[in-house]
């Protein structure tokens, strides 16, 4: 069977490195934290002489040659609702792929429609990886399931799916409970990283502070998808507790989402200074307002990891998060957690009543323990591929 993509794979000459086929729905050009993931663990793959290869739905089939290897895009359907999410729903072209590419690690970054990976993966004596870069009964929780229910249910995915792969690899003890609690073995832990260049406390900008603040004097910030399960609405409740109290602040947030709308009425009925970006494609201009913010807020309550706070710690900038999710962890002493708005205003208060100087310089302090470096070998280590290029065995060629 002849697919789209064999011209491409025609033989060539062998190449040291191992062909890491990685499998990802759910990536847009406005999304978030995983496409940062995907980039940078591909970036690092080439890098270590190993040859990545990312597949995700889009509308439409492409395949190009990228800085984090070659990216094929297969057409995959639009989840309603969700702000422009894909998924490769249909199993016979992401197969057809993977018959052409033969890879020699397969890793997937996604439990739902791409389960069955495992299982072929199984058949052609791949070895192959699961990410878990969500909390299956968390996102349950969020879809309004039960606590009980959402447990159960989480339960009876998690052991198909650590039974379907190799080894499943969660990015912070928090992440690995729920299969930890089912007594899944094969679990191992790799953490995600951050550009500690590209996110600076050099980059702040009092311009830019006084651009969103509006005239106030506090300025916090939240980088963030719109959507249920990331609870948005906690950051303008907590900016509405702290005005209430005196605190003269405003609100900035970058990101995009199905909750915009309903976000913008809320905020312009409670007549809240809150200002929306969207999704900031500049990176550079994010990096100025990340880092000209004094306080940011990571209110995701099912969140792994969470990029985005790390990123405003790598800035600088302290960070109010979740405490029902993997951040307290995450961002120590260089931030607070906290459940409630109520919770969230107090712990921002918290925060500003430090000195600048001493928070800033603790919350890059923090950051600068999780790099990119340390995370790509800590997933090729996973991959058992974390050898010297002159180490590695030759490829078969294709």
């Amino acid at each position: 069977m002849t697919t789209p993509f064999d011209d491409a794979l025609s033989p060539r000459e062998p190449e040291r490195g191992l062909r890491i086929v990685r499998l990802a729905n759910f990536v847009t050009p406005v999304s978030g934290g995983l496409r940062t993931a995907l980039r940078h663990l591909g970036e690092g793959y080439a890098a270590a002489g190993h040859e990545p290869v990312l597949v995700v739905p889009g509308p439409a089939t492409s395949d190009e040659l990228t800085a984090q290897g070659r990216v094929i895009t297969l057409p995959g359907p639009e989840i309603p609702g969700s702000g422009g999410y894909r998924v490769l729903g249909r199993r016979a072209p992401v197969e057809a792929v993977l018959e052409s590419l033969r890879p020699d690690r397969l890793e997937v970054s996604d439990r739902t429609t791409l389960r069955w990976t495992g299982e072929w993966a199984r058949r052609h004596r791949v070895p192959a990886v699961m990410v878990s870069h969500e909390s299956a009964d968390g996102v349950l929780g969020t879809w309004g399931l039960p606590v009980g229910a959402a447990r159960r249910t989480a339960d009876a995915l998690n052991r198909r799916t650590a039974r379907s792969y190799t080894k499943v690899v969660c990015t912070t003890a928090w992440a690995a409970a729920e299969f930890e609690r089912i007594g899944a073995r094969n679990i191992v832990r790799a953490p995600l990283g951050v550009d500690l260049a590209g996110w600076h406390p050099a980059f702040h900008d009092p311009a830019v502070h006084r651009k969103y603040a509006m005239g106030a004097e506090i300025l916090l910030v939240m980088c963030s998808r719109l959507s249920p399960e990331k609870k948005p609405d906690t950051a303008l409740h907590t900016l509405a507790r702290l005005r209430a109290a005196g605190v003269d602040a405003a609100l900035v947030v970058a990101g995009e989402g199905p909750l915009r709308a309903r976000l913008t009425t809320y905020a312009r009925a409670a007549r809240l200074p809150v200002t929306y970006l969207g999704h900031v494609a500049d990176r550079t201009e994010l990096a100025a307002v990340l880092a000209s913010a004094d306080v940011a807020l990571a209110p995701g309550p099912v969140e792994t990891f969470g990029l985005a706070a790390l990123e405003a710690l790598g800035s600088g900038t302290p960070v109010v998060v979740s405490s029902r999710s993997a951040l307290p962890t995450l961002v120590g002493p260089a931030g607070a957690a906290a459940d409630t708005p109520d919770e969230y205003a107090a712990a921002v208060r918290r925060l500003l009543a430090e000195p600048v100087a001493e928070r800033r310089a603790r919350a890059r302090t923090r950051a600068e323990l999780y790099t990119w470096p340390a995370a790509v070998d800590a997933f090729l280590t996973v991959h058992g591929a974390a050898l010297a290029p002159d180490r590695l065995s030759q490829r078969t060629p294709s």
